[in-house]
């Protein structure tokens, strides 16, 4: 499981030796022989000879890959990849994941399932998942809101039971439930922007989905990639990423004989869009900040996904059927 000390100790490196390893052993041999995968980039040479953050429409589990090979192969570039907190609850996947400079990234949504499911041995159902994230949310908006009327069982274990979950205990004597939850997200989202300046300072590029999910066609993106570019005063390159999901239709990272393109577009660095920048003291993925600057924030985002949504083929495109694959408290779980 993903927890404050391993969050400390995930290694980053400027030349990671596991995707290399897996670039050598895997991809290269699905990539270069039958069945054969067609990679294609197009424009990259407007990707400035500096760390930026990629930013990518999410069509599928691993569209990734083929862009972070062709990358090292083409370019000697590297990159770290925000992904999701719960892909650390397999210890396999995990580590593999703690080793290709993945960064893994959390929502209180994560732990208010995970802390859940380790003291009641079961996930929340919806309306018990909404009643607690509707008063941890509040309360890290600083908005007073009643405890939540739930089953005596869930009140007596999750609100009165000591324990520590996540690295960081909780005493039901000195702090209530919705305080423990927002400081263990305050502790692992600071380590999570501390790990994104160590891999700029190591040269590597961060790939993001803004999207926050899968989905075949465009959805709106989320404000976490406005928060770390305003933050790190940050060069963003929008990539359209065309024709993943027919390589890989399913649940195998192998992928099936086809061709993905991946259309770079004009970068956007910090200065451009003065519109859009925060105070100098803005803390990304804290509530209040987030809360007084979401305006701007999700403005700055909006940008980007309509530079994505000029690079992606139509039915990439947005359209009023695109939904997301995942939803509500399923997504960490």
């Amino acid at each position: 499981m993903l927890d404050i000390p391993r969050l400390r100790n995930i290694p980053l490196s400027a030349t990671p030796f596991t995707q290399k390893l897996m670039g050598y052993l895997a991809l290269w041999p699905n990539f270069r022989f039958p069945p054969k995968v067609e990679i294609s980039f197009e424009n990259f040479d407007r990707v400035p000879n500096e760390p930026v953050i990629f930013a990518m429409n999410h069509t599928d589990r691993y569209n990734y890959w083929p862009f972070q090979f062709q990358m090292w192969q083409q370019y000697g570039r590297f990159t770290s990849t925000w992904v999701k907190g719960k892909y650390y609850e397999n210890p396999a996947i995990g580590k593999f994941m703690q080793l290709t400079n993945n960064l893994p990234t959390v929502s209180r949504g994560y732990l208010i399932t995970r802390d859940f499911l380790s003291v009641m041995k079961r996930a929340p159902n919806n309306d018990e998942y909404a009643a607690l994230r509707n008063w941890v949310d509040a309360t890290s908006q600083g908005r007073g809101e009643d405890t939540p009327e739930l089953a005596a069982e869930v009140v007596d274990k999750l609100f009165g039971q000591a324990r520590d979950v996540f690295g960081h205990p909780f005493d039901p004597s000195r702090e209530t439930y919705p305080v423990y939850v927002n400081s263990i997200f305050r502790i692992m989202m600071e380590l999570f922007v501390a790990l994104n300046q160590q891999a700029r300072d190591l040269g590597l590029d961060i790939l993001v989905f803004p999207q926050g999910t899968r989905s075949i066609r465009l959805i709106r993106g989320h404000i976490g990639l406005a928060e770390l570019a305003m933050k790190f005063q940050a060069t963003v390159v929008p990539v359209g990423c065309n024709g993943a999901d027919l390589v890989y239709p399913g649940g195998s990272p192998i992928g099936q004989r086809g061709k993905i393109v991946y259309r770079v577009g004009e970068p956007i660095p910090y200065k451009e869009k003065g519109r859009f920048h925060v105070p100098s003291d803005f803390t990304p993925f804290d509530a209040m900040h987030e809360a007084e600057h979401r305006d701007k924030l999700q403005g700055y985002v909006d940008v980007v996904m309509d530079r994505i949504n000029e690079l992606v083929d139509p039915q990439y495109q947005y359209g009023d059927e695109a939904a997301p694959i995942e939803d509500g408290e399923r997504r960490f779980v």
